[in-house]
This record gives structure tokens, sequence and C-alpha cells, in this order.
């Protein structure tokens, strides 16, 4: 399966480079286990990472290799075991009641499977995280019609959800996730149930909003050809431990490990 490549304008390169001077998440020594019957499983052992701020981070690992627990701890959906969980210069992993409420509300998640509500229709998904965070219908509606535009959905907005194709639910999905503003894109094997033109036209979008927002963009996968055509950077998971990093150009040129060199040569 190859995807295109797609270029970044001199722009957003040199706004990227600006931006790596910053740190947006940082992993300190980060563990997470679970228990199946008496046993512990390490699902993420003492992990240290970095993504820069204002970047698009890929994470890669083959089934089972801890990617989506580490996106579940770092997007503060779980909390580890031991290690810290830094956002810029917050600690973000000890947060509790409101204030982890309010953190969580700064980031957005979207999902291989969409995770769309089905009673619903593509604007009522689309304004459901402002219903909760009790901004005003006028504000909604603005809101929604923005996001609408921004995902070139506009004439689905009061489409249902068995009406929509795949890559329709997936722009519903990213404009929910987008909704209240978020300084973090989180995303899940987004493309995972998507076709290949399909795929194609979500990381096209997700590559245009980046540069539009200003995001941060987190990407899970399994498919290196993922990483290859939206990310700058990738870290490699294996055995839930983070085995290399770096600029996607520099993995894929050579890798220096047996993961990495089976990710990108099967």
């Amino acid at each position: 399966m190859i995807y295109k490549v797609i270029e970044v304008p001199a722009v957003l390169r040199y706004g990227f480079l600006i931006q790596m001077e910053r740190k947006m998440i940082v992993l300190k020594g980060v563990s997470k286990r679970y228990f199946a019957g008496f046993a512990a499983v390490s699902a993420v052992e003492k992990v240290d990472l970095t993504i820069p701020s204002g970047s698009i981070f890929g994470i890669i690992g083959r089934s089972g290799a801890g990617k989506s627990t580490l996106l579940r701890v770092m997007s503060l959906l779980e909390a580890p075991d031991s290690g810290e969980v830094f956002y810029g210069d917050e600690r973000v992993d000890i947060l509790q009641g409101n204030e982890l409420l309010q953190r969580r509300r700064r980031m957005g998640m979207i999902f291989q499977n969409f995770n769309l509500l089905g009673s619903r229709n593509v604007t009522g998904n689309i304004a459901y995280p402002l219903e909760i965070a009790g901004v005003t219908k006028k504000q909604i509606h603005e809101r929604v019609d923005e996001l609408l535009e921004l995902v070139d959905i506009r004439d689905k907005r009061r489409a249902r959800l068995r009406e929509l194709s795949g890559g329709q639910k997936q722009r519903v999905a990213i404009a929910r996730a987008l909704a209240a503003k978020p300084e973090v894109l989180f995303c899940d094997e987004a493309t995972s149930a998507l076709d290949p033109q399909t795929t194609r036209s979500i990381l096209a979008l997700i590559r245009d909003l980046h540069g539009k927002l200003g995001l941060t963009v987190v990407l899970i996968t399994h498919q290196m050809e993922v990483i290859r055509a939206v990310c700058q950077e990738v870290a490699v998971m294996e055995a839930g431990r983070i085995v290399e990093t770096g600029s996607v150009e520099a993995v894929f040129e050579a890798p220096q490990t047996t993961a990495a060199k089976e990710m990108i040569h099967g």
C-alpha cells in the first residue's frame, strides 16, 4: 500500500523549526501495567519521550506493542503506575477533579471506529462537546458552521450517520474533536478502517488542519507508510518500550533497531 508523501510548504517547515524549541508533551519514566488474573502484564515500561509543540509526531508499533496504552496515558484517560507526564512545564498526570476535566477539554481525540453518537445527526455529533461545556446555542451554531467548512462536509450537516461513508464519518469525528479548540489532537489508528484513497484524503486533512490551526498532532499507527506520508518525527515501540526515535527521514533511511527495520521492510 503506497501513500503519496504530502509536501510541506516552506513557511510551515520554518514554523515547525521554531516550534521545535518548545516542548509540548514530555514523558519521564512512564510505566503502565494491567492484571490478567493474578499476573501483571507490562503494557508500557519506563518510557521517556518528548513531543515538540506544533509537530505531527507518529508513534508506531505492531499490535500489542503498547502504543494505544501510551496514548491513553499521554491523553490523561489513564494514570501511569509510575513516572511523570508534563504538558509544557505543568505536571498533568497528578491532576484530579475539575482541573483534570479542564485539561482534557484542551485535547481532541479521533479513533479508528469513529465513536460517534448514532442517535444524533452530523450537526448533533459536532455540537455535543460544546453542549457538555455549557456553550450557548448561538455560539454552538457558529462553531459548528466553522467546523463543517473546515473539514469540508458542509452539505452533510443534517445527514444521519448511516448515510455517510467511512471517510465522511471520520471528518465528522475530526470536527467534533476540534470543537473546543484543543491544543493537541490525538489520533488512535484513525485511518486503519479506511480504504487507501480515503486514507490519503484524511491524512491530507490532518496536515491541512495542523498548518491552519497550529495544532500538535500525535498519531498512533501500525502503518509505516502513514507515518511517512504525514509525520515529521516518529517513535518506534516494541514490547512496551520506545526503542528508536528520530525524524521520519532519518528513521526511514537508516533504521537503527530490528523493530524499525521490520516495520519499514516488512
